[in-house]
């Protein structure tokens, strides 16, 4: 299949901010009395939409007979994550080559805030490679692992699902990508990636998994089927 646009995911994607929200969450979450292992942690909320997310938090921390989340926890959450994004953020290892040599449709579709997607792909120097085409849960109803961010982004391309890629690290973002009948390729190529991601990411549905833009961006020029 050739494809006709792609679609990326942002942290873990494009940029290497997985490792930084992951460390920093599960510090703070211990702190309230939140403990997750690793993998449980990114099975569960890795790509899930923000509202859902702190959603599950809040029940989580109902459970275990403490009321809601504390009222300045996001506010303190996110003040320290930024601080390490500003101070540590990259973008992952050969994308830029990728979309250098990449000329067709292509958009990012992240979980992530709007204004907060917008300054991780500045501070990375990646924004004017898909600027105006960069979508946020923020804008749809339903975040991943529902299909409405994938389908708007493809609808904003003027391109059919079916004959769109998606690049996702995540179990929800692929989950996503197949309900909106779309193409996905799982990538590891993060610095979050552990032990398990790639079969978590196949066991999800991914058509195929990547371990890096360079293998990526080989199988793009290749006209790579999806199977």
């Amino acid at each position: 299949m050739t494809f006709e646009a792609i679609l990326f995911d942002c942290d873990g994607v494009l940029v290497d901010s997985e490792k930084i929200y992951v460390d920093v969450e599960r510090e703070y979450l211990a702190r309230i009395g939140l403990h997750y292992e690793l993998d449980t942690y990114m099975q569960r909320f890795q790509g899930l939409g923000s509202t859902d997310y702190w959603a599950a938090l809040d029940r989580d921390h109902q459970a275990l007979g403490k009321g809601p989340l504390p009222a300045t926890f996001s506010t303190e959450l996110d003040a320290a994550t930024m601080e390490r994004i500003n101070r540590e953020l990259s973008e992952i290892g050969g994308i830029k080559q990728l979309l250098d040599a990449h000329k067709g449709p292509r958009a990012v579709a992240s979980s992530s805030r709007l204004h907060r997607l917008i300054h991780k792909l500045r501070h990375t120097g990646l924004f004017a490679y898909f600027d105006p085409h960069i979508y946020s849960g923020e804008q749809v109803e339903n975040g991943k692992p529902a299909p409405d961010l994938f389908l708007f982004a493809a609808a904003r391309l003027g391109v059919a699902p079916a004959r769109t890629l998606v690049i996702e690290d995540s179990a929800n973002g692929v989950k996503a990508g197949l309900a909106a009948g779309m193409s996905v390729w799982g990538f590891v190529g993060g610095g979050h990636s552990h032990d398990g991601h790639a079969e978590q990411l196949s066991a999800a549905g991914a058509h195929r998994v990547v371990d890096s833009h360079d293998n990526l961006a080989a199988l793009l020029r290749d006209g790579s089927p999806v199977a």
